[in-house]
């Protein structure tokens, strides 16, 4: 089945001079390892291919269940040097969880509703 990224983590982004710095966070254990396996630089280039113009980098933090994204070269010289809207890439967090991943018929996704 197929599922939005917005469904299985969370993410927050920012600048890094002129790459931005996406990380990605799963709701739990089981979100983190389809995460993993979907969420290749390539095809995280390929999702933000009209912004990125450099290369992907990737890293894993296991022990926070989350993945960090450098888009290098995509923010048009960065902050202060860029005509872009969004010159700090504070939207490509939002952006990246529009990705669709493919989940097992029988993934049970997290329940994320807050209790009061």
């Amino acid at each position: 089945m197929q599922v939005t990224l917005s469904q299985l983590a969370y993410a927050r982004s920012g600048d890094k001079g002129d790459g931005s710095n996406v990380g990605v966070v799963a709701y739990n254990a089981d979100c983190y390892e389809i995460i993993k396996a979907a969420l290749t630089p390539a095809r995280v280039k390929e999702h933000f291919r009209e912004i990125c113009f450099g290369d992907v980098d990737r890293y894993e933090a296991p022990n926070l269940l989350a993945l960090n994204f450098i888009l290098h070269d995509s923010l048009g010289g960065g902050g202060s040097e860029s005509l872009k809207t969004d010159a700090q890439g504070k939207t490509h967090g939002l952006g990246i969880l529009y990705m669709t991943l493919e989940v097992p018929d029988q993934f049970e996704i997290p329940n994320r509703e807050c209790v009061n």
